[in-house]
């Protein structure tokens, strides 16, 4: 399958297309704090994502070579996944990003629940 060529109007607009979504910063996150995983660790640790959505998010993240994928050929057969050089980059990058998350998160939720009231 052959994926048309993007058209980024900047460097943020390529890095949203890369980490876009809800999943995709949390699957980084696990892979970063916790190293290597298989896919039933990682389910267990990134809360709340379905299978198949997960296994969508991690298709994307290797296409865009932020995941490495590796298969043993064992029985039964097991699959690891990592961190890329460019996925410790971005989760790098990621990082300040959740910071001023953590640091605003009360506020952002006090702002959600004031626009869920009005």
């Amino acid at each position: 399958m052959t994926r048309s060529k993007p058209s980024y109007q900047c460097g943020l607009d390529a890095a949203v297309d890369v980490v876009g979504g809800k999943w995709k910063p949390l699957i980084l996150w696990a892979l970063h704090d916790l190293g290597t995983l298989r896919f039933g660790e990682l389910r267990r640790s990134v809360t709340g994502v379905s299978e198949k959505m997960l296994i969508q998010q991690l298709r994307e993240l290797e296409a865009d070579r932020i995941v490495h994928r590796e298969v043993y050929r064992e029985v039964p057969p097991r699959v690891e996944y990592s961190l890329t050089d460019l996925g410790r980059e971005l989760n790098a990058a990621l990082g300040p990003l959740g910071d001023w998350g953590t640091t605003y998160m009360a506020q952002i939720i006090a702002n959600k629940t004031q626009d869920d009231v009005a």
